[in-house]
């Protein structure tokens, strides 16, 4: 049924959503029709469960019940905005008015109700997810002489076309910066966005991955020309060309 009514995305462009409700009957219809669709999914029955999985798995998209076993999704979504935009569309019984509107001005951004139609939700969430994108005007690959920056798919290439592994932390903080390249990103704003807002005091972190991550980019590690550290401030990425460091 979902290939008649949706396209089905590539393979190689696949998006996270994070699918939380504690009826393992709707869990297991979303699961299915998502990856039919060829979207990664994970899922959470309670709303810790659903922090704890947004903070390590950074999904692309959220599918949140208000009704939950522990803390409930209104409180789920106020922790979720302390540290991420994520899309989030909640999904629920509850139809009183003063309850939509809770969720919304709580920072959900869209609100199905149970019992509802899977065509309908998945184009909300779709819409969702357009709007989240990065502006069409966005650089999508990222050159520089030592290696090469495909942020659409993800990779990381010497200009040989050798392909340079990057664990899945590595590449959010390589990302992180290089969509912000030029300026200063705080500790305690990559702590969060990365790690989870219960890691932003950890800058050992920071070092430590960034270590690594001159190791794999930078021609000498010692001496960064790419991933520039602000002393007790944070980092920033700048092109070989456009740095001032030798």
């Amino acid at each position: 049924m979902t290939s008649a009514l949706f396209r089905k995305r590539s393979m190689t462009d696949r998006q996270r959503v994070l699918v939380v409700d504690d009826e393992p009957q709707i869990v297991r219809a979303l699961s299915v029709n998502l990856k039919a669709l060829g979207y990664e999914v994970d899922t959470a029955s309670t709303g810790e469960e659903a922090l704890m999985q947004a903070s390590q798995r950074r999904p692309d998209a959220i599918i949140l019940d208000l009704g939950l076993p522990g803390i409930d999704g209104i409180e789920v979504i106020d922790g979720l905005r302390g540290w991420t935009t994520v899309p989030i569309i909640v999904l629920t019984v509850r139809e009183h008015e003063a309850e939509k509107i809770s969720a919304l001005d709580s920072g959900a951004d869209d609100y199905v109700t149970k019992p509802f139609g899977m065509g309908e939700l998945l184009a909300r969430l779709r819409a969702a997810l357009r709007r989240a994108a990065p502006p069409s005007t966005e650089q999508p690959v990222v050159t520089t002489p030592n290696f090469v920056i495909d942020l659409s798919a993800k990779t990381v290439q010497r200009p040989d076309g050798t392909e340079i592994r990057l664990t899945p932390t590595e590449w959010a903080v390589v990302e992180m910066l290089v969509r912000n390249e030029g300026k200063l990103v705080s500790q305690v704003q990559m702590l969060k966005e990365v790690w989870g807002p219960a890691y932003e005091v950890e800058t050992n972190y920071l070092r430590v991955f960034m270590g690594q991550i001159r190791h794999k980019l930078e021609p000498n590690p010692s001496q960064p020309i790419y991933f520039i550290t602000e002393p007790g401030m944070g980092y920033r990425f700048l092109r070989a060309e456009a740095s001032s460091t030798p």
